[in-house]
């Protein structure tokens, strides 16, 4: 394989240009990549001279004044045809990068994706597919907001996805399948779900059956599946609950001299425990259904979080994730999607 190119919307994010740039020319330095970094060209050269970089053959700065706001709707791509997020799209659909990441707003990375990749032959919708801790191994939760509406058809399209990652990031072979519900019985659910539950029980993926949300991180599934709304609504109170348990943590720990003394004896098992519970460990999400390698990283994202981010990218790129999901959507699937091809 040639050398990796991957582009990356430096203005996205809450932090953009600085936790962006930085967290990129960490991770291009450590594991040899190019980068094309996309946005505010004076902005990006600052940042790239405070990191001690130079631009040129393997840092690649195209500038451009459009970005889309975080509170923008993903129709501003129409007022702003050369935003950043468009014009990372726009690098790989034209063959001059391999992937890209944005920590920008997820509305316009999706239609940006979708306008310039298309979606993979019996896909109808695109998954925002992350990695989740369990006590047992990770998991895989799909879809976190790319499709919020969906159909039966849709969420079985999810499975066989998110099977395929599963087995390139958790290295599961044949993993195990559920569909998050409000009950474990066939019955239980709404009409999605349980129209969803027979398809994907006929699939022949290794479907476990329903999941409910007391057992998401059970580790007895390895690909839990659900509508987009669903997704990120169990994604965000997880992300508050393990601020919160830190939080309690921390405080009851702190009361007395005998719980200080523990506090001090444990730090390590709770470097550990945050390690495991911590977003920024994954990074980002990809984009999968789309013909092309996007990914999508948290609003907030640290230099740590966009670092482990384009670590994440590189490695989807050698796996050559997009082309392992295209050869494992069985025929079934790809009779009912509507291709753009």
């Amino acid at each position: 394989m040639s050398r990796i190119r991957i582009a990356v919307d430096a203005a996205g994010g809450d932090h953009g240009p600085s936790n962006i740039v930085a967290g990129a020319l960490l991770a291009a330095r450590h594991l040899n990549f190019d980068l094309v970094l996309i946005g505010s060209g004076k902005s990006i050269e600052r940042e790239c001279r405070r990191q001690g970089v130079s631009t040129g053959t393997n840092v690649q700065i195209v500038s451009t004044p459009d970005v889309i706001g975080m509170n923008e709707g993903a129709s501003a791509l129409r007022r702003k045809p050369k935003a950043s997020v468009r014009l990372a799209a726009e690098t790989v659909s034209h063959g001059d990068a391999d992937a890209f990441f944005s920590a920008g707003n997820t509305g316009a990375t999706l239609v940006a994706a979708h306008s310039e990749f298309g979606m993979l032959p019996g896909v109808d919708r695109p998954a925002l597919a992350t990695r989740i801790p369990t006590l047992l191994n990770d998991a895989v939760l799909l879809d976190i907001g790319a499709t919020v509406a969906c159909r039966a058809s849709n969420l079985l399209q999810f499975g066989l996805m998110g099977a395929t990652y599963a087995k390139a990031v958790i290295g599961v072979e044949r993993p195990r399948v559920g569909l998050l519900s409000i009950g474990e019985e066939e019955v239980k659910g709404n009409d999605l779900t349980r129209d969803a539950h027979g398809l994907l029980k006929e699939s022949g993926l290794r479907f476990t059956g329903n999941v409910e949300a007391r057992d998401l991180y059970s580790g007895e599934t390895d690909v839990v599946v659900c509508d987009g709304f669903t997704g990120n609504v169990a994604l965000k109170v997880s992300e508050g609950l393990v601020e919160v348990v830190e939080r309690l943590l921390h405080d009851e720990l702190r009361r007395t001299f005998t719980t200080k003394l523990g506090y001090l004896l444990s730090r390590r098992s709770f470097r550990r425990f945050r390690r495991r519970v911590d977003y920024s460990e994954y990074g980002g999400a990809p984009l999968l259904g789309v013909d092309g390698l996007a990914v999508v990283g948290h609003g907030c994202s640290s230099v740590r979080a966009v670092r482990n981010a384009l670590v994440l990218t590189q490695r989807f790129v050698r796996q050559e994730l997009v082309t392992m999901i295209r050869k494992e959507l069985p025929v079934s699937a790809k009779s009912g999607g509507e291709s753009r091809q």
